[in-house]
């Protein structure tokens, strides 16, 4: 078993394998699986549609329950944690996630399908901090940064697996038993992680409930917390509403793409998502030893991906890809919010702050999802069954137009002592 560091252990080089095995690779399955639930609709969009008869606002609100499951968890996520573990934690979470996706294959109405994706969620909730509170304990001070960005990038691999190969998965079954496959596979998921992740992060002496909910109503107080939710919420929520759900019906509807092109073009959004992940945490880190803030990264990736976006809502070169991949490098640019959190409150707090902060874009990427599907209902669907590209265009001007409310309250001046703060981040 790998030990903890802080105490006398083995050369890296020769610890790596174990812990690859033992934290690394058995987490990784969850948080995979975690990314593919999430973008899956995407490629599945017009079964449902078809399979359940809903419309694009019943589609919107089917896909954001996840969302609304997931965000539901973040709270009461880091007192678990602290006072469990995170193996324990994490394999009790991705066994509802089974049982959710169970329950969607077997689903028949629009309502049993919503509570399913909500529950699979859930189960999905601890992806990723029950791995950060994992390889905190484990590996390494000067390793997490890299060790990190790795993690993040299996995400994206996940995401990959939602486009083209679920696309060839569905040659060979339908989308129920794609479901079935995917709950089999959560649960084994969980019985690695429950048999094979070390124990030993839970707290001797947690502290107490109250004591918790005081210093999350400190988080929730600071000035600078609220300058940067915004553009946090827009930027990876804005994101990941269309790239897990919206992306491919505007492929399809409007770029008159076959469904298998349409996954191509998804396939490439999420392998640049992956690789953004990586460089721009890679970039701000270089860019901020050079006095670059980590605040003016964020807008900067920001201006971009909203440009990206609104070259892609304009209707510019409709089946082009470039500018898919251009929002995929930037669009999660937002996600380097976490280490500047981590700075500003310290470890002490970092796990509740970064909490609070999921909890707000999981909130946001369900507000947007449904919201988004319930603009483009507003118009008619043509005689083939597609809306038009008016009602996609309407909806994803919502997102540029929050993306740029945030730009413009995340860089407003100020002599408060939270801008002094965001400009050293």
């Amino acid at each position: 078993m790998p030990q903890r560091h802080g105490h006398p252990a083995a050369p890296i080089a020769e610890l790596a394998p174990r812990l690859l095995l033992h934290v690394f690779l058995p987490f990784s399955t969850g948080y995979f699986l975690s990314f593919l639930f999430r973008s899956i609709n995407a490629v599945i969009a017009q079964d449902l549609m078809r399979d359940v008869s809903i419309g694009a606002s019943g589609l919107g609100l089917l896909t954001a329950a996840f969302f609304a499951g997931f965000a539901l968890v973040q709270i009461p996520l880091g007192v678990m944690l602290d006072r469990f573990g995170a193996a324990r934690v994490q394999a009790g979470l991705l066994t509802i996630a089974a049982v959710g996706a169970a329950l969607f294959a077997l689903a028949h109405s629009a309502s049993a399908l919503v509570t399913a994706r909500a529950l699979i969620g859930l189960g999905c909730a601890g992806g990723l901090m029950a791995a950060f509170k994992a390889i905190v304990k484990w590996y390494p001070p000067d390793r997490l940064s890299l060790v990190n960005g790795c993690y993040l990038a299996v995400g994206g691999l996940g995401a990959i697996a939602a486009t083209s190969p679920i696309e060839a998965a569905l040659t060979l079954t339908d989308w129920r038993g794609l479901f079935v496959t995917l709950s089999v596979l959560s649960l084994a998921s969980a019985l690695l992680i429950y048999f094979v992740v070390p124990r030993g992060d839970a707290a001797d002496a947690p502290p107490s409930l109250g004591r918790q909910v005081g210093e999350l109503r400190q988080i929730l107080r600071d000035r600078l917390f609220w300058r940067l939710a915004p553009i946090s919420v827009m930027g990876m929520g804005g994101t990941l509403a269309i790239q897990g759900l919206w992306a491919g019906p505007w492929l399809t509807d409007v770029a008159g793409l076959s469904r298998s092109d349409a996954a191509l073009r998804l396939l490439a959004l999420s392998i640049a998502m992956t690789a953004g992940f990586l460089l721009n945490g890679y970039a701000a880190d270089r860019l901020r030893q050079r006095g670059v803030s980590t605040l003016s990264v964020m807008a900067w990736g920001t201006m971009i991906s909203t440009l990206a976006l609104a070259l892609i809502a304009l209707g510019v070169d409709l089946e082009g890809w470039w500018h898919w991949v251009l929002l995929g490098l930037t669009g999660q640019v937002t996600a380097i919010v976490y280490p500047a959190l981590s700075r500003h409150f310290g470890s002490a707090f970092a796990g509740r702050a970064g909490t609070c902060n999921t909890l707000l874009v999981f909130l946001g990427i369900f507000v947007l999802q449904f919201s988004m599907g319930a603009i483009i209902d507003l118009w008619p669907r043509e005689a083939n069954g597609t809306y038009p590209r008016q009602a996609y265009q309407a909806a994803f001007a919502t997102v540029i137009s929050g993306l740029i409310l945030s730009l413009v309250w995340l860089m407003r001046p100020g002599a408060d002592k939270a801008s002094a703060i965001a400009r050293q981040l």
